[in-house]
């Protein structure tokens, strides 16, 4: 009788029957999928939401039922999400800290001693109620509502059956604990109280431990293309911020002090020893930022290079691209135009590796980062395209190639892995990620014998050899021009 099978599940070498066997095989060769470029990591503050848990939103909306409201902190989630939305940013994983002294609202209501989910302020604002069911003899509706968060309903004959339906719903904003008789003696309300977030964290608080994944580590593996701690200007929390971004291969915005002048940054940078393409280094000129909610107040520089940055394809620099919503500097005061950067301080600033946002820009009286550098000085290697492309290819390559492990090494494993790697490639070329150059190709790879020699090959060794030219960025235009009535001028066929 034929037989279906899946390729690899029969032994060919071991048929005693004759018959006619047909494999199902599947294709070979591995598309890779380019991974998210756009995941902007965020650690910082809130009066609501789960403490050093990596959590996806995609607007402000989906932010404020998770987290709550804005609250007047340099490091509230809100506000860094906010100022990243208006530089084009759409997508975020957000981890909250606290300084470990919040405590969750809570109230009681007949026998039930009823807390809130999360803790925080944000908690003071639930109502809970609880009303019988007119249609429905011995049924209750339990009712909860916040101004933000939103209303939910549960319904049961007596509080153990309303315990278990909000155990029972992930998204519930409160929990009961039962104290007595379950029993539900009469209709009432009440609003939680005693609610606290807490001070603000110090830095370290931001950084976390490795081990138990808090604070920053809590993006390990999260898949971020850019991350920075909201309005943290400490330049210590730099260090494990490099390492951090080397290890999971994400760019790491980092801001200076409040305040900070042009030659304390260059002795803090000196004074650390940063030097990576990993980290940015954003001037402490923070910003003016007119907020919706809490008003005018200064802004780390690092939440609007970050936005920007995460918004842009992975092969652009942030040099001159305009940002919005900037009514002012520190150094400019609320007159954006007035006072600005003299060439000597900008170069201060860029050549030893740290980028500033000022007004004016190479484009035009608008706000936007001035050099478009990481903290290397390595003009191969400094540019923020030079960081987020790498980190790009090398993320790319590694969330599909480990499929290759454990094939049989021959030249049909080889040709496989070319195949992957240059339709991956030429994917790219077409996108406009990558660009030919004098007609061209910008990559090469090489995988077969000549760099895989049989010696190797017999350890269980394969090597890919891949290499990719990326697009310079335009930081210096040069026009030379020539006028005069003396000039002589050479119209070429097709100039005018």
């Amino acid at each position: 009788m034929p037989q279906l099978i899946q390729n690899g599940a029969l032994n060919t070498a071991a048929l005693p029957v004759p018959d006619l066997y047909v494999q199902i095989a599947q294709p070979e060769t591995l598309l890779i999928s380019g991974v998210s470029s756009a995941l902007l990591g965020f650690i910082g503050t809130a009066s609501w939401g789960p403490v050093d848990t990596p959590t996806i939103i995609g607007s402000v909306v989906q932010f404020r039922q998770i987290f709550a409201g804005k609250r007047a902190w340099s490091s509230n989630l809100n506000i860094a999400v906010d100022v990243a939305v208006h530089q084009g940013a759409s997508q975020f994983c957000l981890v909250r800290v606290t300084d470990g002294n919040d405590v969750a609202a809570h109230a009681t209501l007949g026998a039930a001693q009823l807390k809130a989910r999360y803790t925080g302020t944000a908690g003071n604002a639930l109502t809970v109620s609880v009303m019988s069911q007119s249609f429905r003899d011995g049924q209750f509706v339990l009712t909860v509502a916040h101004a933000e968060l939103g209303t939910t309903t549960y319904g049961g004959a007596n509080w153990t059956a309303l315990q278990d339906a909000l155990a029972a719903d992930n998204q519930a904003l409160i929990r009961i604990d039962l104290t007595g008789d379950a029993t539900i003696a009469e209709a009432g309300s009440v609003q939680l109280s005693g609610g606290e977030d807490g001070a603000e964290p110090a830095s370290d608080r931001f950084i976390g431990v490795a081990e138990t994944k808090t604070g920053l580590h809590a993006l390990t593996s999260q898949g971020c293309s850019v991350a920075a701690l909201a309005g943290i200007g400490d330049t210590s929390a730099m260090i494990p911020m490099v390492a951090f971004g080397r290890d999971e291969a994400v760019y790491m915005i980092a801001a200076g002090p409040k305040g900070e002048t042009v030659a304390e940054a260059v002795r803090s940078k000196a004074a650390l020893g940063i030097e990576t393409h990993a980290l940015k280094y954003m001037h402490g000129d923070w910003l003016w930022w007119n907020d919706d909610a809490l008003g005018l107040r200064l802004v780390s520089p690092a939440l609007f290079a970050a936005g920007k940055l995460a918004a842009l394809s992975p092969e652009q620099s942030g040099l001159n691209k305009a940002l919005a919503g900037i009514v002012g500097s520190q150094k400019n005061g609320l007159d954006g135009t007035r006072f600005g950067y003299t060439l000597a301080e900008l170069g201060a600033l860029i050549e030893n590796g740290i980028d500033v946002i000022c007004n004016p820009s190479p484009g035009g009286q608008y706000w936007a980062l001035r050099s478009g550098h990481n903290t290397s000085q390595r003009v191969a290697v400094q540019s923020d395209a030079y960081t987020r492309l790498t980190n790009y290819l090398a993320r790319s390559l590694e969330g599909t190639l480990g499929q290759y492990v454990g094939s049989v090494i021959n030249d049909t494993l080889f040709g496989n892995i070319r195949a992957s790697i240059l339709g991956f490639l030429s994917a790219l070329l077409s996108q406009g990620i990558l660009g030919e150059n004098g007609g061209r190709l910008p990559y090469a790879v090489v995988c077969d014998s000549t760099n895989n020699p049989l010696q190797r090959v017999a350890t269980g060794y394969v090597q890919a050899d891949v290499q990719v030219q990326y697009q310079g960025i335009n930081e210096k235009f040069i026009i030379n021009l020539q006028g005069g009535a003396s000039v002589s001028v050479s119209t070429a066929s097709g100039s005018v």
